[in-house]
């Protein structure tokens, strides 16, 4: 009878306190976005598969559950992330011709844990912009992903940039099929030189110079000037290496309080972003907080190739990483059954305040409220007074 408790691997039951810490994220999310212009959307939980992993590429894939659909026989995918969904939402439902700006909030399940401590179903807010080519909407989306981060109690954020495009400017003609391209992206993420030595000995010596300088190019402002000078002069990494510029010269301006990093060789999502991509660190937090960047492509498969770019972060991570707040200050009254005791405890819930009625024989048993007030009947009359 004990296996009838027990949840899968890596799934958890949240609990009262962080599951009231994941909710006011949730709404203290939503409610930022929507200063910003976002509309909220809710796609559902499955999908055709085709359509949950277009152009997301071979990652998202493993990522995602998949069962067979009873009424129709198609396979479906149980989401594993909520972007296609939403490029779809624009695409095909809404059809606008100008700017959309959409959020979201809700669970994504993945077949593994993406870390030793991770969960497989984290709770997924994110935000996209699609018809907009421009830095602006790049930058629109950075400040949307530190104002959440910041919000929510996250300290000493560190932005890690990159951009796409440079690694595809530097392999730009080579022949490589997609096995050896999967391979060397990877070793460059992970930062592998023997591994990308050995992917690269059949390159020509120019380009495995430079994908062996990659390796190097990480840390602050200075990288950029570096990767100018020791990678190849070709148009799209000069274009590449001038955006990251733009954009963390707006983010530094804006959020002086924020570390600016660079790391060209991180290519994590590289069938994904077509453009410049970050990631949002913060202090005692083990993993990024947040993830985006531009994924101009992810539209065509439902008709329409509009620029986009979004982010996405785990609100169950961030609860976890994020400071941890008092707890919320609650009044205790009595359980009775007077008219003025039922009206005084209805009037102060009216008024948004937190009343816990102590049952009869639960007096003494704890909660996650900070009980700093109890409701007493003094001449007849029920009021308030400090414990």
């Amino acid at each position: 009878m004990s296996s009838a408790w027990l949840l899968p691997e890596y799934i958890a039951d949240v609990l009262p306190s962080e599951a009231r810490r994941i909710e006011e994220l949730r709404r203290q999310c939503l409610d930022l976005a929507r200063t910003y212009g976002f509309e909220l959307v809710m796609p559902p939980m499955l999908e055709h598969l085709e359509s949950l992993l277009s152009g997301t590429g071979r990652e998202l894939d493993l990522k995602t559950f998949k069962l067979v659909d009873q009424l129709s026989g198609r396979t479906l995918g149980l989401r594993a992330d909520t972007t296609p969904q939403v490029a779809r939402i624009d695409a095909h439902l809404l059809n606008r011709q100008g700017v959309t700006r959409l959020c979201y909030c809700g669970p994504v399940l993945h077949t593994k844990p993406q870390g030793s401590h991770a969960t497989r179903e984290p709770l997924q807010f994110g935000a996209e912009i699609f018809g907009h080519a421009g830095l602006e909407a790049d930058l629109e989306i950075q400040e949307l992903a530190v104002g959440a981060l910041q919000a929510a109690g996250a300290k000493a954020l560190t932005i890690d940039l990159g951009d796409a495009r440079i690694v595809r400017a530097v392999l730009a003609g080579l022949p490589l099929h997609a096995e050896a391209l999967t391979g060397l992206v990877s070793a460059l993420t992970t930062k592998d030189r023997s591994l990308v030595k050995e992917l690269s000995s059949a390159c020509p010596s120019a380009t495995r110079e430079a994908l062996l300088a990659l390796l190097d190019l990480y840390g602050g402002a200075e990288v950029l000037d570096e990767a100018a000078r020791v990678l190849p002069d070709r148009p799209a990494l000069k274009a590449a290496l001038a955006d990251l510029r733009w954009i963390s010269g707006h983010v530094a301006q804006a959020y002086p309080d924020v570390c600016l990093g660079f790391d060209l060789s991180d290519m994590s999502g590289y069938a994904y972003y077509s453009g410049v991509r970050f990631a949002v660190y913060a202090q005692g937090a083990a993993n990024a907080l947040a993830r985006g960047g531009r994924y101009d492509e992810v539209g065509a498969i439902f008709g329409r190739n509009r620029p986009a770019v979004g982010f996405s972060l785990d609100l169950k991570d961030l609860g976890s990483s994020a400071a941890v707040p008092p707890a919320r200050a609650a009044i205790t009254a009595p359980w009775g059954e007077a008219a003025g005791l039922r009206a005084a405890v209805r009037e102060l819930r009216a008024r948004g305040e937190t009343v816990l009625c102590i049952l009869p024989g639960h007096e003494h048993e704890a909660q996650e409220f900070d009980c700093d007030r109890e409701l007493v009947e003094v001449n007849g009359q029920w009021l308030l007074r400090s414990r």
